[in-house]
């Protein structure tokens, strides 16, 4: 990644009738060309960050869209009517690829444009493939509205409506230079958005006529927002369609694309955890995203997100399938039950512990389902044995879409009488574990750019203050904080960061767990009374798994499990002096 302006190799002029648009082009112009179409209010520096990502395999080509950036401006609001841009875009087309058709990667109201334009007849024959980022099909997103309402589903167009309620203040003449006019300096529209989109603004590219392309542009919602909402067309095309959805998306809504596969001969759709300007946060996405099409459709052969993404009308299939799940610390327990949840719900399963034997009656239990799993040994607390296996893992299997760092062990015992070595242990293996898994799994997530979870075992001792716990306590708050940090940081790369905090619940950790300046007899005996004590409790691994499994669903970041994890959770929070009044006068080991 560069953080320049790519220098173009050729840049040249096409003309389309009166109009001139200024082309950039990069890289081999022997390969596939793949064409950047910009929106609202940017020019071609909006795809920067995405070029360089490209440019190594593709001929790729930016160009300003009239009004914008260098090329022809004009005052006339029928000079932004769909048809023109669409037009536009074949002109560019045919003059960078005269002989082959193009791929096209477009976003918000470039998106809208190569809408248009894959839904013209001459389409099929230009256009090899379309993914379209933000930006909606506007006779689509009218008959969607139309169909809701008629059957008094009111609450998806009223939701987009109100998403899409700024573009009356657009579409009326003069007041948006009034009243917008310091949004439009340069400085501020990138702070905005690198806010609107947890990116830096110095990620946010504008090209030097940046104040003009955000007015002039602005014409471009007078000439066909209600023109097409109000007159919505049947508007199909044969052109292979990727949709990337953003789910944060201030202006456009998810479901607004709910009734895309109607229109569509072949389409993907991926949901990101994004913003409205993913070219200017997660441009390794969307690199990805569309190299992955384009060698699906040259080559023949689909990778798993691909195939995941793909809209097939009446396939059944599992909520996982085609994912790749890695849990660490799967061959028993919390690791074990939720190995088996997401294999259940059609997820192919990584499963690693100390105990490859362990792990492996793990991959049995998936088999013997119908799943598809595969067992590995590996000390997570060994930076370097982690680091190996990852790479194993993604050499043979590919890049996880879930990563569940979920090994760990007990300890308990007076801080004064836990050696130096057993409270060093207990941070290797349990906030270690979870660093190391991170660094690498979570490395090659980020690279990929697809985005995916991460969830990391962390426990109510996180936020209960205890004493006899000071080990096994401090380790499960520093995965706790730790999984903030990661959770702020890995935004930018749609990678969303989980935190799972169990209470008490009944797996092997309690019968293995460590007990400070006891003779091993008595340590024994302490192991199979709070193993008894657990198992009394009647909450098994199995519902904590089902709760990772919701987390996942749900995007939910901090999961408190069991009752009384969420009672000491708000009880923390709201009166930690309390908690620290009982924890010193009360000892639960």
């Amino acid at each position: 990644m560069t953080d320049s302006n790519p220098v173009p190799d050729a840049e040249r002029i096409v003309r389309n009738g009166e109009f001139e648009l200024a082309v950039y082009e990069y890289g081999d112009p022997a390969a596939e060309t793949v064409v950047l179409v910009h929106g609202w209010p940017d020019d071609h520096h909006l795809w920067d960050r995405v070029i360089p990502l490209l440019a190594g395999r593709f001929h790729v080509i930016a160009y300003d869209t009239r009004g914008h950036g260098r090329s022809t401006r004009t005052s006339r609001t029928s000079d932004y009517r769909l048809d023109a841009f669409a037009g536009d875009f074949f002109a560019v087309a045919d003059a960078v690829s005269p002989e082959r058709p193009v791929h096209v990667l477009a976003h918000d109201w470039g998106s809208v444009q190569m809408w248009e334009a894959v839904c013209e007849p001459r389409a099929e024959a230009r256009i090899a493939s379309f993914t379209s980022v933000s930006g909606p099909n506007l006779d689509h997103m009218g008959k969607w509205m139309r169909a809701k309402l008629s059957r008094g589903a009111a609450w998806g167009p009223f939701t987009q409506l109100l998403s899409s309620a700024y573009t009356f203040l657009f579409m009326t003449p003069g007041v948006p230079r009034l009243v917008l006019r310091p949004l439009s300096a340069a400085t501020i529209w990138q702070r905005f958005v690198g806010l609107m989109n947890e990116t830096a603004p110095s990620n946010v590219r504008l090209g030097p006529r940046f104040q003009e392309d955000f007015f002039d542009g602005m014409r471009i919602y007078r000439a066909n927002i209600v023109q097409r909402l109000v007159n919505s067309r049947d508007r199909f095309t044969e052109v292979p369609v990727q949709l990337v959805i953003a789910r944060r998306d201030v202006a456009v809504r998810p479901a607004g694309y709910d009734d895309a596969p109607q229109w569509t001969s072949r389409l993907w759709r991926r949901e990101v955890a994004g913003g409205h300007w993913l070219p200017f946060s997660h441009p390794e996405l969307l690199a990805t995203a569309t190299t992955e099409l384009v060698d699906s459709l040259t080559e023949g052969a689909a990778p798993r997100g691909l195939r995941r993404a793909e809209v097939l009308p009446g396939r059944e299939r599992g909520e996982f399938a085609d994912q790749l799940v890695v849990i660490t610390g799967g061959g028993s327990g919390i690791g074990r039950e939720t190995a088996l949840s997401f294999a259940r719900r059609g997820a192919e399963i990584v499963v690693s512990d100390l105990n490859l034997d362990a792990a492996k009656q793990t991959v049995a239990l998936i088999e013997a389902e119908g799943g598809v799993a595969h067992a590995y040994s590996v000390d997570v607390s060994d930076e370097q044995a982690v680091a190996e296996h990852a790479a194993t893992v993604i050499a043979e299997h590919a890049v996880p879409d879930i990563l569940i760092n979920n090994a760990g062990i007990g300890q308990a015992g007076d801080f004064l009488e836990t050696s130096a070595t057993d409270f060093d242990r207990v941070l290797r293996v349990n906030l270690g574990g979870v660093v190391n898994g991170c660094r690498t799994f979570g490395a090659a997530m980020a690279e990929r750019g697809l985005g995916g979870h991460i969830v990391n075992l962390s426990s109510m001792a996180a936020y209960m203050p205890q004493r006899g716990f000071s080990a096994y306590s401090t380790s499960k708050s520093a995965v706790f904080m730790f999984s903030d940090c990661l959770r702020a940081e890995l935004a930018g790369k749609g990678i969303e960061v989980h935190t799972i905090c169990p209470g008490i619940v009944h797996t092997n950790i309690v019968a293995t767990t460590r007990f400070s300046g006891l003779s091993a007899a008595d340590e024994a005996d302490k192991q199979a009374k709070y193993d008894e004590l657990y198992r009394k409790r009647h909450y098994g691994p199995q519902k904590v798994a089902e709760q990772i499994v919701r987390a996942v669903q749900d995007g939910r970041e901090v999961v408190p499990v069991t009752p009384e994890a969420h009672l000491q959770y708000h009880f923390q929070r709201f009166a930690p002096a309390i908690a620290r009044f009982v924890a010193a006068r009360v000892k639960l080991t």
